[in-house]
């Protein structure tokens, strides 16, 4: 998108937004949609709350409620920026009522634009129960050019201008799984040249058009451009295929929107004067068959916005002819489960930050498609970063391990778009630092376990990483098949070996894994129904396994840390949310013995927790992160701040527990505590809150030795 383009599309929606609330509602840099007032020149360590801008990218109308509740009700209620940007009209057979035949035989004659139509109007009725509490509540709407040559139907919340909706109003493929050239999966395959608008009935955009594959990625750009969002969330461009290589997991428009966002990122990564941004993926239709995440409570309040969207009572509120929602979805609001769970399928690893032999920390982030790090020399000096490695197309997610020889190693997963529909894929890569607390050199590959259907599937997990007595590091991850595999190198910094196949079925998730005091390697991955381990007795030696551990159903995610002669497990209950975990044990090449579960810490939330030491690190049941000391039904020690992915903890040597998180506005964000020695569960005494690793740049910073912008601007 030129820079004439760019400043006549938010010249437009500047001017629509301040005709909506006397202000302009584009977020600019890192606030929460005001002026952020000058720095005081000194350093202030504020307390961490949410901050910066969300923008959802989905399919479909429902998508969002059904996938990224509460995370989007949450990020609403904070009083951020928040927009949703919906690829297609979800015109679906045109008929809004439910998949019956006696059913659609007296709805009358198929009417795209106007089912089109009442999905919207569902849509807007939920956004505004989800802002104001009314689903009356006005909105403003208008037509705006796109980047890629066509128009766009963008809403604002009238009395909650923070709040917009962005209809691209594109065909969808009418089929969960059908070959239908005229799709997004068809665009994006070059198997038509342009994908078409399905308009709706009483948009504001009145003229048809079309998209070429460059000229959609060009729109989502632009978009990005605009609004200028520090959080993305999108769906899975890989969610794998059935047993045997058959039909995809997932809706192919939830896919392959999925990819267009990726590529409209990269495009955006590459402008000027943008904040920085990182990128949350979630799981669609394969929640079906996992156990739900959510607590009762949370999930009655994602149902009722579901209802509002499904328009259960068939009350007219709206006055339109379309419609006030979407009956398709009013015989069953909770979709297949779906209103009891959400899941990440990138980021939810808790590895990401390790301590070097020096004692200096590290933290690791993608941002930007490029990997990001902080880091700190002690527990009394200040954090310094981001900085950034070589290379980009990096995904969520990453994993750091301190070497033999203490340097750093960072793993993470990179997915090339290609040139060709063909070229698309996700390897493993890994970049080691050249010295003890030194740059980083360049990304290498490790390649993919998945070597067949690398474009369709390419569902591999984030990397789980350990290195051995003798300084050879193995990486271990889950295959598209659902399988564990694991590469090792040959020699303490040298090359890797082949790809082993160690078996298992139906693993989620990222596997994990540590060693116990005894050299033993274990190996955790979740199922839908249990855990499963696998064992090394030592180094070189063959794993044993894969093992039933006998653990209980757990939410997906694992976290995990040596405790004597055993490995202790962390993870969430179904349904609950609340933190429990057992210690395993091993004796020879018996399988591993697990202790009665036992509740961690940390009452209500979802996704994975860290762990430093006795600490807890995750999300409350608010959504916002949290600290707990392990042992008991103790409460999470809540802070104001909503973040993305998992948060990662470290147990320094100097005693100190850390752990961070990477809040919507793409900042790390700390809390630390002191060694243990009072009867509180978090030590001695309250830690500091959570607070930006590094604090917002001032005038009395710039030149300051050891500043993350010493002699340099501030930071964008």
């Amino acid at each position: 998108m030129s820079l004439a383009s760019r400043t006549r599309l938010a010249a437009l929606l500047a001017v629509f937004s301040v005709g909506v609330a006397g202000v302009t509602t584009w977020a600019h840099g890192q606030g929460t949609g005001t002026e952020r007032q000058a720095a005081a020149p000194e350093v202030v360590l504020s307390p961490s709350v949410t901050e910066g801008s969300a923008l959802q990218v989905v399919a479909h109308p429902d998508d969002d409620l059904f996938f990224m509740n509460p995370d989007l009700s949450r990020s609403i209620a904070t009083g951020i920026k928040v927009t949703t940007v919906y690829l297609t009209s979800g015109e679906s057979d045109g008929r809004n009522e439910a998949h019956s035949p006696h059913l659609q035989d007296a709805a009358g004659p198929a009417d795209r634009a106007a089912y089109a139509e009442a999905r919207q109007n569902g849509i807007r009725a939920a956004y505004a129960q989800m802002a104001t509490g009314d689903r009356t509540s006005a909105w403003q709407r208008k037509s705006v050019p796109t980047a890629g040559g066509g128009s766009a139907e963008v809403d604002v919340l009238v009395s909650r201008p923070q709040v917009n909706l962005v209809w691209m109003e594109l065909r969808e493929a009418r089929s969960i799984s059908g070959d239908n050239p005229d799709s997004l999966r068809g665009l994006w395959d070059g198997r038509i040249p342009a994908l078409g608008a399905q308009l709706t009935s009483g948009t504001p955009v009145k003229d048809p058009f079309a998209y070429t594959k460059d000229q959609a990625v060009a729109a989502i750009a632009g978009v990005f451009e605009a609004y200028r969002p520090t959080t993305i969330r999108t769906q899975d461009p890989t969610p794998g295929r059935v047993d045997g290589g058959g039909a995809f997991l997932d809706h192919q428009d939830h896919m392959y929107g999925a990819r267009f966002v990726q590529a409209a990122a990269e495009r955006y990564a590459k402008t000027a004067d943008r904040p920085h941004f990182s990128v949350q993926n979630y799981v669609s239709y394969p929640n079906s068959s996992l156990p739900p995440t959510l607590d009762p409570q949370t999930a009655e309040e994602k149902l009722g916005y579901l209802k509002t969207y499904a328009w259960t009572d068939h009350q007219d509120w709206c006055g339109s002819p379309a419609g006030c929602g979407d009956r398709k979805t009013a015989t069953r609001p909770a979709g297949a489960g779906w209103s009891q769970t959400i899941r990440y399928s990138r980021g939810d690893g808790t590895t990401w930050m390790a301590e070097g032999v020096s004692g200096r920390l590290w933290a690791f982030a993608a941002l930007d498609g490029r990997m990001a790090y902080w880091s700190r020399s002690g527990p009394q000096a200040p954090w310094q970063g981001p900085e950034f490695l070589t290379g980009d197309g990096i995904d969520s997610g990453a994993s750091a391990v301190r070497l033999w020889d203490g340097r750093i190693a960072v793993f993470a997963t990179r997915t090339t778009l290609g040139a060709t529909p063909q070229e698309y894929g996700r390897e493993i890569v890994y970049a080691v630092q050249g010295e003890v607390d030194g740059g980083f050199g360049p990304w290498q590959t490790l390649g993919t376990p998945d070597t067949g259907d690398r474009s369709g599937t390419s569902a591999i997990s984030g990397p789980s990483v350990a290195v051995d007595p003798e300084g050879r590091m193995t990486v271990y991850v889950r295959d598209s098949r659902r399988t564990l595999r694991a590469r090792e190198q040959t020699t303490p910094g040298g090359a890797f070996g082949a790809w082993q196949a160690l078996g298992g079925a139906g693993l989620q998730g990222d596997p994990v894994t540590a060693t116990d005091a005894s050299g033993r390697r274990h190996v955790y991955a979740t199922t839908a129904g249990s855990v499963l381990a696998w064992v090394r007795p030592a180094p070189g030696a063959p794993y044993g396994g894969p093992f039933a551990t006998g653990l209980p159903q757990t939410t997906g995610s694992l976290s995990v840390r040596s405790e004597g002669d055993g490995v202790r497990v962390f993870f969430r209950r179904p349904g609950l949310g609340t933190v429990a975990t057992s210690l395993t044990r091993v004796d020879g090449a018996a399988a591993p013995e697990t202790s009665p579960v036992a509740e961690a810490g940390g009452l209500g939330g979802y996704g994975a927790v860290g762990i430093a030491g006795d600490l807890l690190a995750g999300r409350a049941g608010a959504g916002t992160v949290g600290v707990a000391g392990i042992g008991g039904p103790q409460a999470w020690q809540e802070s104001q701040m909503l973040y993305t992915g998992a948060p990662a903890g470290v147990a320094e040597g100097a005693g100190t527990a850390v752990a961070a998180a990477l809040g919507l506005d793409a900042d790390l964000h700390v809390i630390t505590t002191l060694p243990a020695g009072g009867s509180g569960p978090l030590g001695s005494r309250t830690p500091d809150p959570w607070h930006r690793a590094v604090q917002p740049w001032t005038l009395a910073q710039a030149g300051r030795p050891g500043s993350a912008t010493a002699g340099g601007q501030p930071p964008r």
